[in-house]
């Protein structure tokens, strides 16, 4: 797992291709919101995108079974939002933003 803090105001799509490169090995399937446009990123390193259209886009094919699976990362940022300092980003540093979410991260891991 890793993190990539953004700035509030900033997309986090630049990102991405980071988050990518740092997963050991070569996934099967990239789970993404359809906001995120990095079809072809995650082709050109061999995976395959489980990334719906949007609306105004030509249908893909994009596996129901695979994207479902999308709500377990949204299940875990809901949990990391539990603690206060990770809600607010309370703390001033993105060093210490970043360890609390690490902590808590990890807190979440072992429980879970």
């Amino acid at each position: 797992m890793a993190f990539v803090l953004a700035p509030g105001q900033a997309h986090e799509l630049p990102h991405a291709a980071a988050l990518l490169d740092s997963l050991p090995g070569i996934p099967k399937w990239v789970v993404a919101d359809r906001g995120y446009a990095l079809r072809q990123q995650v082709w050109d390193r061999g995976a395959r995108p489980a990334i719906p259209c949007k609306r105004n886009e030509a249908p893909v094919a994009c596996p129901d079974w695979i994207y479902n699976n999308r709500n377990q990362v949204e299940r875990l940022w809901a949990r990391l939002k539990e603690w206060r300092a990770v809600a607010t980003r309370y703390e001033k540093t993105a060093r210490s933003v970043m360890g609390v979410l690490c902590l808590k991260a990890a807190c979440d891991w072992i429980r879970h």
